[in-house]
């Protein structure tokens, strides 16, 4: 038995927050020079009361539709996702009821980011092959705009919330495929994107989150949101090379024969600063930020399907996928189409 990508939908909340909103509120912001740099003039916000769960919910909804696929189909859901419901229970747990999947389907929740939706297909591709399911449904959701300080022009320039919906399937036969995995960690890097405070290591019991404003004019504290730019932006261009390189040597195949190469879409600088230094074609890459920015997990599949409504790929395509960022944390994979 074979894994395969079937299906992918996506949604994003109705909110639109646009570079003009952000010059409108933070008077100097040199908004079209960081654009230059993040790709992104338009993000999408959940409302107030929207939280990750109810994004997953609609892209998973959307999915059904447009697919025709049967919620009694699913065998088992994998949500990724940096801000569940509660503490406990499990978020994916709550999603089967609101979607009326049957309830023999087994329900997980992981925290990677934005290396989640190659783990996701990892372990999709492990429940699949080894005949514990034949449908798996993978959702990656954020409302991160939830999580960044309201006066962190930067990063709020950068990101945006979302959810996709994937559905991994088996078959017996065909050429479509989930080909192997490579993976990497570096937990020294742990602190250049996180969350400091809300976990057991610093309760907000016990912290006081105080404002400060870094050498930029950010205004942030320890209970939001921070990300080391420069220190990514170095990450993400020394590691993703390798991880391509040792991904194309692992499945004995060249440049050549990948027909699309889907990054994590971190921002535009970085995936230039990769594209560049591996040589690649223009023809062969996607950057799609400009409408949605930076949605963590769901930036992966939010690009592929894009990749496949354009025309720009096709059934029996070779398409390498590469997520990385916080943890540090990278993964890779080559799937057919």
């Amino acid at each position: 038995m074979k894994s395969y990508i079937k299906a992918i939908s996506y949604y994003l909340p109705e909110k639109v927050l646009t570079n003009e909103d952000l010059m409108k509120e933070f008077p100097g912001f040199k908004v079209n020079d960081m654009t230059r740099l993040t790709g992104v003039y338009r993000r999408h916000i959940a409302a107030e009361e929207e939280i990750t769960s109810d994004l997953a919910v609609k892209a998973a909804e959307k999915l059904f539709v447009e697919h025709s696929i049967h919620p009694a189909d699913i065998d088992h859901i994998l949500f990724c996702t940096q801000g569940g419901d509660y503490l406990t229970p499990t978020t994916a747990c709550l999603i089967q009821d609101r979607l009326n999947i049957p309830k023999h389907a087994g329900a997980v929740d992981f925290n990677q980011g934005c290396t989640g939706f190659i783990y996701g297909l990892s372990m999709a591709k492990g429940l699949i092959e080894t005949g514990t399911a034949g449908n798996v449904l993978l959702l990656t959701s954020e409302t991160i705009t939830k999580l960044i300080h309201p006066k962190d022009k930067s990063n709020r320039a950068i990101f945006g919330d979302g959810a996709a919906a994937t559905l991994i399937s088996g078959a017996e036969k065909g050429t479509a495929g989930i080909g192997d995995f490579v993976f990497g960690t570096d937990g020294k890097g742990y602190d250049a994107i996180i969350i400091k405070h809300g976990g057991t290591r610093y309760p907000y019991q016990k912290v006081k989150s105080i404002d400060y404003t870094d050498h930029f004019g950010n205004v942030r504290n320890d209970g939001c949101f921070y990300m080391d730019g420069s220190a990514v932006f170095t990450f993400s261009v020394e590691i993703v090379p390798k991880l391509i390189d040792e991904l194309l040597k692992r499945t004995g195949k060249s440049a050549d024969d990948i027909h699309l190469f889907v990054l994590h879409q971190a921002n535009q600088v970085i995936l230039e600063s990769i594209f560049r230094k591996m040589k690649l074609p223009e023809e062969k890459t996607i950057i799609y930020l400009k409408e949605c920015g930076n949605t963590v997990a769901s930036t992966i599949p939010i690009a592929m399907k894009h990749a496949v409504d354009e025309g720009r790929v096709k059934p029996g395509d070779n398409v390498l996928l590469a997520g990385f960022g916080v943890g540090f944390s990278w993964a890779g994979t080559i799937v057919t189409l």
